[in-house]
């Protein structure tokens, strides 16, 4: 972030600042990460501003969806709009590939090895 000139957003720095990859690879690159084709380059900072926003607000509504999935997956009924789409999930939904999902391929050896 120094070498572009940004301090992290915890000091100061701009939040969701992401450094320009030609600033600190040692080779140069083609195509940014953030931005590769220039898109946002020759927009004003109001429609930055809007374009923010609505990317906070498409993230908050994948989150209530993701949610209502899971929801409708542990307890059949909850959402009446999913009833009967969502197959019933007996597993732990908040503790993935805990012993409860030991018949699964892999996670026996995963909860063996340890570290988890």
């Amino acid at each position: 972030l120094s070498l572009s000139g940004e301090k992290h957003y915890m000091r100061g720095g701009k939040p969701g600042f992401f450094p320009k990859l030609n600033t600190w690879m040692p080779h140069p690159v083609p195509l940014e990460f953030w931005d590769p084709f220039g898109f946002t380059a020759k927009m004003s900072p109001e429609k930055k501003a809007k374009g923010l926003v609505a990317e906070l607000n498409n993230g908050r509504l994948a989150q209530l969806g993701i949610m209502a999935f899971m929801a409708e997956a542990k307890v059949p009924g909850s959402v009446p709009a999913l009833t009967g789409i969502i197959k019933p999930y007996s597993g732990e939904c908040m503790a993935p590939f805990s012993a409860v999902d030991a018949g699964l391929p892999y996670v026996k050896e995963m909860l063996a090895a340890g570290g988890f």
